[in-house]
């Protein structure tokens, strides 16, 4: 069992959902229950899967929900790119916000490789 709380792609991507929690906050009212609720949903989805992980016993089941955080990451990275596409993101928060996404992908994508080659 690891502690979640020690690993840097969790910290990133738990301010990552942080952010992404307040993104909604400018979308019309008729988006509460559509795309912000998905974006939050995919969001928290990412640290809360990699902290289920470190959970569970042994690195195959860890790779398992870091796999699970990946798909959530790229979910929410075509989601911010509907977002933009709609005009309910502004460049600059797209900008923003779909950078983290693309690093925290790279570093599941380097942690889930690392874990594979110690096995």
């Amino acid at each position: 069992m690891r502690d979640f709380r020690s690993l840097k792609v969790w910290e990133r991507s738990h301010h990552l959902a942080i952010s992404i929690y307040g993104l909604p906050a400018s979308f019309p009212k008729d988006e509460r229950y559509g795309l912000s609720g998905q974006l939050r949903r995919s969001g928290v989805s990412i640290p809360a899967n990699i902290a289920e992980g470190c959970g569970r016993s042994g690195e195959k089941e860890l790779a398992r929900f870091l796999n699970i955080s990946l798909g959530s990451a790229s979910e929410l990275e075509y989601l911010l790119l509907l977002a933009r596409d709609i005009n309910l993101l502004d460049h600059s928060e797209f900008e923003h916000v779909s950078t983290d996404v693309i690093e925290i992908k790279k570093m599941l994508t380097s942690f889930i490789q690392k874990l594979k080659a110690d096995s």
